[in-house]
């Protein structure tokens, strides 16, 4: 059956309605990055960029890394963009434009997130990196589609339970990464944790300014949670809806996270954008290396 035209939505030219994408312009192995800066900040680094396109906080370049084809695409901020970015980007593959419906044969997606983030453990040292082996999210993309399969339910019932989750929140959701790009990205130079994915940046993350919180000891009792010896060792704004979303679309997706702030000890990285571009090379080096068994 076709897809409605108010359902999927295409561009004068062809193109996806919010990336401006053809499917030719995709790569089947995709870099997010948060920031729409950060695109030029990878494919620096490309030995030919082929193809770019910038609409919103939507910018992306396609081209190849030593041999391998690659396309960086900015989500913006918060999880409500990556619905909109996962689900075009999987229309531009599974989706055939001309009949508007979905095609007979699965194409799967390699999606490597590059981000920024805080730790929460004083332990984890600054400009240090963080593979996210699980997302839990604090918002509520997931309960908006039929997710309970790929949720880790045990693990957000302990969470809600050690916080004393108020009510009026969202439940929060936890979901796995893919174990191959996992295998693929680790490494003895980025530790493994549990990343949360918040719904903003200084109140749900227990940054305080001028407002009062709901739960001042929020982050506190986040870093003495533990869930069969794992950690939560990180917050940011992105992790768990791409996790979510690769999942119920059949990608693989993984999510690399370069650590700017210690919130237990205060500090800020002295050296950002140093500390990134070191995430982004070790990134497209284990990109193009053997994926492991």
């Amino acid at each position: 059956m076709a897809i409605a035209e108010s359902e999927l939505i295409l561009n004068d030219d062809g193109s996806i309605y919010h990336l401006h994408l053809k499917p030719e312009n995709l790569a089947h192995t995709i870099i997010t990055v948060g920031d729409p800066d950060r695109v030029d900040q990878v494919t620096q680094y490309f030995d030919q960029v082929d193809f770019k396109i910038h609409k919103r906080e939507f910018h992306t370049q396609t081209g190849i890394y030593r041999g391998k084809r690659i396309t960086v695409i900015s989500t913006g901020i918060g999880t409500d963009n990556i619905d909109i970015v996962f689900n075009e980007l999987d229309a531009l593959v599974n989706i055939d434009f001309d009949t508007r419906e979905i095609k007979k044969e699965h194409t799967s997606l390699n999606i490597i997130r590059i981000g920024t983030s805080g730790t929460i453990l004083p332990e984890i040292p600054l400009d240090s990196f963080i593979v996210s082996e699980t997302a839990i999210g604090f918002d509520s993309l997931m309960h908006f589609y039929d997710s309970a399969h790929i949720q880790k339910p045990e693990i957000s019932k302990a969470l809600q339970t050690h916080l004393n989750w108020d009510k009026n929140k969202s439940v929060p959701y936890a979901i796995k990464c893919s174990t191959t790009l996992l295998n693929q990205m680790n490494s003895d130079s980025v530790q493994k944790g549990i990343t949360v994915t918040n719904v903003g940046f200084y109140g749900p993350q227990g940054r305080v300014l001028r407002l009062a919180l709901q739960d001042n000891l929020l982050n506190q009792k986040l870093r003495s949670f533990a869930f069969d010896t794992q950690k939560i060792t990180n917050l940011e704004m992105e992790t768990a809806g791409i996790y979510g979303m690769a999942k119920m679309l059949g990608h693989k997706a993984i999510s690399m996270n370069a650590i700017l702030a210690n919130r237990a000890t205060g500090e800020f990285s002295t050296s950002p954008k140093n500390t990134i571009d070191k995430l982004i090379t070790y990134t497209l080096e284990k990109i193009i290396s053997p994926t492991k068994s």
